[in-house]
C-alpha cells in the first residue's frame, strides 16, 4: 500500500508521543484541543487507521469481504437488493469467507467515508463490493489505487483498467434490444422511455440502447417521451404524472421502463390517470423483480440473472484476494425475454 504508517510515524510526524496518538485515536478528554487537532491532521494527511486484529497484524487474510450498498432512500428495501445480498453472502460463505454488510446512506458523508475506509485500512475485510455507485465516486477511485481489491456493480469509468477494479455489469445493450424487439412485434411504433440515474452505468447505455434499438427498426425516438427517471419505484410515478400533466398531444403506445421498480410506478400512474394497462398503453420493465409476476398486470420484462452474476462477482473478487489480481475484465449478466401480461398487440385499426 502506498499510505502505511503506524502509531509511532505519526507521533513523530506530530511532534508528540505514542501514547499521546493513542489518546486522541480513542478519544480521551485528557487531550489538548491543539494537540488533538496536530495529530489528527497528521492521521487525516496519511490515511491512518490502527489495526486492531492481531492476525491482520501477522500478515494474515481476516477471510471477509465488504458489502456497500449505497442507498439512495430505496436501495435497501428493495427486494433484488436482498437478493443480491443473499446471493453473495451464500457464495462468500461457500468459499469459507464471511461477509460484512454496511448500507452507506451519502458516499460524501465524512463520518460514512472514514468508516469505509476503516474496513479496508484496518483490515477488517480482504476486499470490497459496491453496488450502487456512481461511475465516478473519490472512495472508491482511492481504494482502487491503494491496491485494494474492489468489485463495483453497474459501473464504467473511461480509461481505468486496473486488475484490482472487478466491474460487473449487465447486458444492457442485448436486453434492451430484446425489449424494443418484442414491443414492434406487437406492432407498437410509438416508444416511448422512462430512464434512471444517468451518473450510473445503466442509465447512458440503456438510454444508448434504447436509441439503437429504435433505429435498427426505423422508429423515431421521440423526446417529448424520454422520460427523467431514477432506479426506484416513486421515480416512475412521477415521471408518468408529470409528462400527463404536460397535455401532451399524442401518447406512446408502449412504455419501456429502465427497471421494473420504475414500470410499478408507471403503471401505478396511468391507472390513477385513467388509462389501462395493457389496453390503452403497454408497459415493459428489466431485471424480473420479485414482484413481477404478481403485480396487477403481471409485469412483461427481461429477466438478468442476478444469482450467477453474484456469484461470480463474489469468486472473482476472491480469487483476486487469494491468488492476486488478474488482467482487467468486465463481466455482464445475460438476460431473458420474459413475457406476461402488461404488453398486448396493437388493434390493426391503430397499427
Amino acid at each position: 500500500m502506498s499510505k502505511e504508517i503506524n502509531s509511532t510515524e505519526i507521533a513523530r510526524l506530530a511532534g508528540v508521543s505514542r501514547s499521546t496518538v493513542s489518546r486522541v485515536i480513542n478519544n480521551y478528554a485528557n487531550v489538548p484541543e491543539q494537540t488533538k487537532q496536530k495529530v489528527m491532521k497528521v492521521i487525516q494527511q496519511y490515511n491512518y487507521f490502527p489495526n486492531l486484529s492481531a492476525q491482520v497484524l501477522a500478515g494474515k487474510r481476516t477471510r471477509t469481504i465488504g458489502l456497500f450498498m449505497i442507498d439512495s432512500g430505496r436501495v435497501s428495501g428493495d427486494s433484488i437488493s436482498s437478493l443480491l445480498l443473499a446471493r453473495i453472502i451464500e457464495s462468500a460463505s461457500s468459499q469459507g469467507y464471511y461477509v460484512l454488510t454496511h448500507i452507506v446512506r451519502d458516499m460524501k458523508d465524512l463520518d460514512e467515508a472514514r468508516t469505509i475506509k476503516e474496513s479496508f485500512y484496518q483490515r477488517r475485510i480482504d476486499g470490497g463490493i459496491f453496488i450502487g455507485a456512481a461511475n465516478h465516486e473519490p472512495l472508491i477511485e482511492e481504494m482502487i489505487a491503494d491496491g485494494f481489491k474492489v468489485g463495483i456493480v453497474d459501473h464504467y469509468l473511461p480509461g481505468r483498467m486496473e486488475p484490482n477494479r472487478l466491474v460487473y455489469n449487465f447486458d444492457n445493450e442485448t436486453g434492451v434490444g430484446q425489449a424494443i424487439d418484442y414491443l414492434v412485434s406487437l406492432g407498437h411504433k410509438r416508444i416511448g422511455m422512462i430512464n434512471g440515474d444517468m451518473n450510473r452505468y445503466s442509465g447512458p447505455s440503456k438510454l444508448k440502447s434504447f436509441q439503437a434499438a429504435m433505429q435498427r427498426h426505423q422508429l423515431q425516438v421521440v423526446q417529448q417521451w424520454m422520460l427523467p427517471g431514477d432506479f426506484n419505484e416513486e421515480s416512475g410515478y412521477k415521471a408518468i404524472t408529470a409528462f400527463l400533466k404536460t397535455e401532451p398531444a399524442e401518447l406512446p403506445t408502449a412504455i419501456f421502463a429502465v427497471n421494473d421498480s420504475v414500470a410499478f410506478g408507471a403503471v401505478r400512474a396511468l391507472k390513477e390517470l385513467g388509462i389501462s394497462v395493457p389496453g390503452q398503453m403497454s408497459v415493459i420493465g428489466f431485471d424480473d423483480h420479485f414482484r413481477s409476476s404478481y403485480f396487477s398486470p403481471a409485469l412483461t420484462t427481461i429477466r438478468v440473472d442476478f444469482a450467477d452474476m453474484m456469484d461470480r462477482l463474489a469468486k472473482s473478487l476472491i480469487t483476486s484476494i487469494e491468488k492476486g489480481a488478474a488482467a482487467f475484465q468486465i463481466f455482464s449478466a445475460e438476460t431473458e425475454l420474459v413475457v406476461r401480461h402488461s404488453c398486448q398487440s396493437m388493434p390493426v385499426t391503430q397499427l
